[in-house]
């Protein structure tokens, strides 16, 4: 071995690989291999300080404390069942809220489709100032 002080031994009993690029956990301080490294690989007795998820709400999608001991999922449903300001009703709002102007007309539009001569809103029918009898500007309009 040219170089035997580079790199140094994974931490896990069963590997001790001799790794060039050696890992250190952030929770308990030991060096790990690329394999070893999460958590979960070399069973950190330290983890519970370091691996902290908060779980959120599924329908009003706020992020829900959780006290330590306390089962994630108990504690989103109770969540739901009191706090969650979750409100049906603005799931089904309304696209089509722009109504034409033109009397007569029912259609509504996504956008407003504003006339630049009499600043009214009009359906893509109705857009054109010859389609909605336009009295907007003194400017004589053409059939063009």
């Amino acid at each position: 071995m040219e170089l035997p002080w580079l790199g140094e031994h994974c931490s896990e009993r069963s590997c001790k690989q001799l790794d060039f690029l050696p890992l250190k956990c952030d929770a308990c301080g030991e060096v790990f291999c690329k394999d070893h490294i999460r958590y979960d690989d070399h069973k950190c007795s330290s983890a519970y300080k370091k691996n902290v998820q908060v779980p959120v709400c599924p329908l009003c999608s706020t992020p829900i404390p959780v006290q330590k001991g306390e089962i994630p999922d108990v504690v989103v449903g109770a969540h739901i069942d009191k706090d969650c300001k979750y409100n049906p009703a603005q799931q089904k709002q309304k696209i089509f809220t722009n109504k034409c102007l033109k009397p007569g007309c029912k259609r509504k539009e996504m956008m407003k489709v504003i006339c630049e001569q009499c600043g009214g809103n009009f359906c893509i029918k109705h857009r054109h100032p010859l389609d909605h009898n336009c009295i907007g500007s003194s400017q004589p309009i053409s059939k063009a």
